[in-house]
């Protein structure tokens, strides 16, 4: 029994390392979630590539995010639901689509849908834990987002999400 309080020790300070931000993540508050991850990586991935992928847009006229019925004003007790239904969206939706024939830009697709993809299992794991349901208010923007994407054919659509990402991920720093 003599190796138990240093094995206590060693496995204590082992699950502190683990629950720690990596260098370069920052903690975002979502309603009752708190979720870590590296907003510089994924904002470097997308400037890498964002002239890019917004040149495929042919439809500039419409917004996919930016509409009165979007992100602005979501109540606190809702941003855990809407931001993890808007990150399903992109993993399930935005980033099976976007493919070019460019093999940088589609190595930093991936790189910022695997990025998405650890997000999103953080928050369906903290929504699960902490109850967290959509308000009616969030359903109905999100509703909003689904029919600007659904109004497009699925390639087009797929881009321009992608290359209003920034709106995204602006909106998920000021809420923070």
């Amino acid at each position: 029994m003599r190796g138990s309080p240093l094995f206590l020790c060693l496995f204590s300070v082992s699950c502190w390392v683990n629950l720690m931000p990596t260098a370069g993540d920052k903690i975002f508050r979502f309603g009752a979630c708190r979720v870590s991850m590296s907003m510089t990586e994924i904002r470097a991935g997308f400037t890498a590539i964002k002239a890019n992928i917004q040149s495929r847009d042919p439809i500039r006229t419409l917004s996919i995010l930016s509409h009165p019925h979007s992100l602005h004003k979501v109540k606190s007790s809702d941003r855990c639901c809407i931001t993890h239904l808007l990150f399903t969206f992109y993993v399930d939706k935005v980033f099976k689509h976007c493919r070019t024939e460019d093999s940088f830009v589609n190595r930093k697709i991936s790189s910022i849908a695997n990025s998405f993809l650890s997000v999103r299992r953080k928050l369906g794991q903290c929504r699960e834990q902490n109850n967290c349901v959509c308000g009616e208010e969030s359903t109905e923007k999100f509703k909003q987002i689904l029919a600007n994407y659904e109004g497009l054919n699925v390639t087009s659509a797929a881009m321009k999400s992608l290359g209003e990402l920034d709106i995204l991920l602006d909106w998920m720093e000021k809420s923070r």
